[in-house]
């Protein structure tokens, strides 16, 4: 089964949704036949490169900052519960992640991408950290053991500029409105976070959906038989108690 999942580093609930999905996985019991792919969709990619904090966000659109404290504390708790500690989803800085995708896109390629996505959510959400400019980008890079010399070049050269466009075009077509947006055997779709029980029953539908249970097939007529085998053909004989 091939679980397409498109999210954005800055996006608290695509966080949320990148750990339930692997605590799915961790229930589900056909894992070992699931191929997981990271897909691109940049929720704020006109942000200043410097960045902006969520706060000063979420005055721009007009959300009274009550409102905005009552939303993330209760997704901080929500993250907290299904054990992302810390979680920082209020008191953070935002940016554009074009280049941040470029590379997880780049991880990929080199086998890395799961284990890459999973690791910059962390670094974002649980330390704060910037990931907007190539400097930042390059850093983490380095971190999680990527060659930065390699990573270097496909920032600089743009390599998967267009492969991360595309990715946000597909999951347009596909009915996305915003992220995180999850595709089960390019059948069935996954709108927000959902629970991580929900994303397990969803998981389970594609799979029998796309492996049905053999069924007998429907009798047209039934010859006559005496219990073994008569001129009609042979039937087995009824099981002790049934």
């Amino acid at each position: 089964m091939k679980i397409e999942f498109w999210s954005d580093i800055i996006c608290p609930y695509c966080g949320l949704m990148d750990h339930r999905l692997q605590l799915a996985l961790e229930r589900f019991e056909h894992a070992p036949d699931v191929e997981v792919t990271h897909r691109s969709f940049q929720v704020h990619p006109d942000l200043p490169r410097e960045g902006v904090t969520q706060r000063k966000l979420l005055k721009m659109h007009g959300i009274p900052a009550s409102d905005g404290e009552r939303l993330f504390s209760s997704l901080e708790a929500a993250a907290g519960a299904d054990g992302l500690r810390p979680y920082r989803a209020l008191d953070r800085t935002l940016g554009p992640t074009d280049l941040a995708h470029e590379l997880l896109a780049y991880a990929t390629d080199q086998g890395r991408g799961a284990e890459a996505w999973t690791a910059m959510f962390r670094a974002h959400f649980g330390q704060g950290r910037r990931l907007w400019t190539e400097s930042d980008v390059l850093g983490f890079a380095a971190e999680i053991g990527l060659d930065r010399a390699e990573a270097a070049h496909a920032l600089r050269t743009r390599s998967y500029r267009d492969q991360v466009a595309a990715d946000q075009r597909e999951a347009e077509r596909l009915g996305a409105r915003g992220a995180p947006f999850t595709v089960l055997d390019g059948r069935y779709a996954l709108r927000g976070a959902v629970s991580t029980d929900t994303l397990l029953a969803a998981m389970t539908t594609a799979w029998e959906s796309a492996h049905p249970e053999p069924r007998p097939l429907p009798a047209l007529g039934d010859g006559e038989s005496e219990g073994l085998c008569g001129p009609d053909g042979c039937a087995v004989p009824p099981r002790p108690g049934s």
